[in-house]
């Protein structure tokens, strides 16, 4: 039916005294200035906001418009929407990108510090309660303004270009027949490139044949748990404080953790044998958390161990990545039939790649490799040509040393900013590694309530007490080689905000 162009649909605007118009609406969130109160048009244009943020109508990265655009839009002064986004941003909600406008960069947590939950986003991160399964990659969905999670390099540094010519390199010379199935065990070209790495930086002499290729070190749990356990060891001893993720995949697939107590030595060795376990997990050149080195003596006692029938397990993670002290021998390269050693790259280059190597006794090798082909037929065949190609070439050590110097600049900048806001705070492991952990005199709270209020504050941290199976000191454990310094300056400033409002008065 024809209409006239009288016909339309139109909104009544008041003015007010001041001769500015209200009740201005706009597209951007349904916004209708029409229903703010009188003299609190900023307070609700921000719970507007917050509301659209909690509930996902506004969800990370977003990009709000410009305070002109909107104002002229709800037909109010500028001053009331620049006050709206202020306000959120001191809530850490919100971030001023320069040209790149108004970001959304955190999403608020609940006094419980779970996320605000909405259809499409991952649970919120259980500050509150015992860590479940999925509590890594709650975090990891979090958003966060300043991530200091531990145990990412500095990704942004991935040799992107490196890559691509070797990737290109490896598909003009690979035959057609290699795009076949493979070894289960993984190409030659990689093993024998793992070896010589090995070799040259971790002291262990071994042949490509000893190399079994698998898919990060999670896989390599994975793999021991289910070897060691057809073959009657159901326990693995961890050190404790250890790392929380290890106990995870290990108790996936039905295998105790008994704790063993870690000091400033490392692992205490006759706590191990009190607890009568055949296997023990370790991380001797970095313990996870806490930093410290596996001295002299206690390799020694470990030795002993060992010879009396002991497994170990060396969990290499971050070996490669030390500033302030000598290298230390991989346990590997002393008891290479007691030992079997995990390494990867996600630590050299990045988690995504899913590469890693295991060196199991050749008791075990094996059954390594049965387990290895049933569970995925080997890993994918074009990576590990790449990789292969920029270890023999001198590409990842070359990164190796960059690396090292921009991580060490980091953990300047984080000690320094610790040393400033956090002077109370005790730092363990600068020596090496990609985190610190830090620990606090009486006073503080629960570490999980000061992750969940660092989080709600937008900076993302591990509480040190989710590594631990008994009580141990409060803390919290800070990735630093993801961050630049600035940021670093900047979470350690919250979190010492955060940690001087957790502390009772007098």
């Amino acid at each position: 039916m024809h209409r006239s162009n009288g016909e339309c649909f139109e909104r009544s605007i008041s003015v007010d005294p001041a001769g500015a118009t209200a009740g201005g609406a706009s597209d951007f969130l349904q916004l209708d200035m029409g229903e703010a109160p009188a003299g609190g048009r900023a307070d609700w244009l921000a719970g507007q906001l917050r509301r659209a943020i909690a509930d996902g109508r506004l969800p990370v990265g977003s990009k709000l418009p410009a305070t002109r655009v909107l104002a002229a839009e709800l037909r109010v002064s500028r001053g009331v929407v620049t006050e709206a986004y202020r306000r959120l941003g001191e809530d850490g909600q919100l971030a001023g990108r320069g040209r790149g406008g108004t970001v959304v960069v955190a999403a608020p947590v609940t006094a419980g510090g779970e996320q605000t939950p909405h259809p499409g986003r991952a649970p919120g991160v259980p500050f509150g309660a015992g860590p479940g399964a999925d509590v890594f990659d709650a975090l990891r969905a979090a958003p966060a303004r300043i991530d200091l999670s531990p145990g990412v390099p500095d990704l942004a540094a991935f040799p992107r270009a490196a890559w691509t010519r070797a990737e290109r390199a490896v598909l003009a010379e690979l035959p057609a027949a290699e795009f076949g199935y493979g070894d289960p065990r993984g190409t030659l070209a990689l093993r024998r490139a793992v070896a010589n790495w090995l070799a040259r930086y971790r002291g262990i002499r071994a042949d490509p044949d000893e190399v079994l290729i698998v898919t990060g070190t999670a896989q390599a749990l994975g793999l021991i748990a289910q070897v060691y356990s057809r073959d009657g060891i159901r326990a693995v001893a961890v050190e404790d404080p250890g790392s929380l993720g290890v106990r995870q995949h290990l108790a996936h697939w039905g295998v105790a953790t008994p704790p063993v107590p870690v000091d400033e030595e490392g692992i205490r060795v006759e706590a191990l044998r009190a607890s009568g376990a055949r296997a023990v997990l370790l991380t001797p050149a970095h313990q996870f958390p806490t930093g410290v080195v596996l001295g002299g003596g206690r390799r020694r006692e470990l030795m002993g161990w060992a010879a009396d029938g002991g497994l170990i397990v060396e969990d290499d993670y971050d070996a490669e990545h030390r500033y302030d002290r000598a290298p230390v021998p991989a346990l590997r390269s002393l008891l290479p039939e007691q030992v079997c050693y995990a390494g990867s790259v996600s630590k050299l280059l990045a988690p995504a790649l899913r590469v890693g190597w295991l060196l199991a006794p050749a008791a075990y090798r094996e059954a390594f490799v049965d387990a290895k082909r049933f569970a995925d037929l080997g890993n994918a065949v074009l990576p590990q040509l790449v990789l292969a190609r920029l270890m023999e070439s001198g590409e990842l050590e070359r990164g190796l040393r960059l690396l090292r110097r921009r991580h060490r600049r980091r953990r300047d900048a984080m000690i320094a900013a610790l040393a400033d806001r956090l002077p109370g705070a005790k730092v363990h492991g600068a020596a090496a590694g990609l985190h610190l952990t830090v620990t606090f005199g009486a006073g503080p709270g629960a570490d999980t309530e000061l992750a969940a209020a660092a989080l709600a504050r937008g900076v993302k941290v591990h509480p040190l007490s989710w590594h631990a199976q008994r009580p141990y000191r409060q803390g919290l454990v800070l990735g630093y080689a993801a961050r630049s310094p600035g940021e670093i300056a900047e979470g350690v400033a919250v979190l010492g905000e955060v940690l001087g409002s957790a502390v009772p008065p007098g």
